[in-house]
């Protein structure tokens, strides 16, 4: 298997995707702890790197659920994304500190956490813990829900209107 197969076996188009509900079946056999979070990562930079970098130290197992094309045009607008999913995708799945990527079409990835049923919840600390999409469900199970800080200067929307 080549490391670009690697790369892309970590890549799943839906939460009902065969393959990926045997790989958290068996993570949750493991007893591993599932650290989720999610976005749009359109433009990566270094300050989605240092935040996923912190959710994965926060256990064993980083999901992380990506919107589609689709659902980023609904939230960003129709100039968005400015990568396509296939490459967003292939790059987060390429850091080392990510298990897998599942795309969500929703808004939200409030399905997409329901059955990942993860340990900690994690998103970026503009939210309130309690205001994050997930959070009954995570708190529901015992999990924890931690917001981690953003890299000041760095952000797809200033990264593009700088271009």
């Amino acid at each position: 298997m080549s490391k670009f197969d690697i790369i892309q076996s970590k890549i799943f188009s839906n939460k009902e995707s065969l393959e990926f509900n045997q790989k958290l079946a068996f993570w949750n056999f493991k007893n591993k702890k599932i650290v989720f979070t999610n976005g749009c990562f359109d433009v990566l930079h270094v300050g989605h790197i240092k935040y996923l970098a912190k959710a994965a130290d926060l256990g064993s197992i980083l999901i992380v659920g990506v919107n589609t094309d689709n659902s980023v045009k609904r939230l960003k607008g129709e100039s968005r994304p400015i990568n396509n999913q296939d490459a967003r995708s292939t790059v987060l799945a390429a850091l080392s500190f990510v298990d897998a990527i599942v795309f969500f079409e929703e808004d939200t990835p409030y399905n997409l956490i329901k059955l990942v049923q993860p340990d900690i919840l994690v998103k970026g600390s503009d939210y309130k813990p309690e205001d994050i999409v997930g959070y009954d469900i995570v708190k529901n199970k015992g999990g924890d829900i931690i917001t981690i800080d953003f890299v000041e200067g760095y952000s797809s929307s200033n990264i593009i209107s700088k271009m």
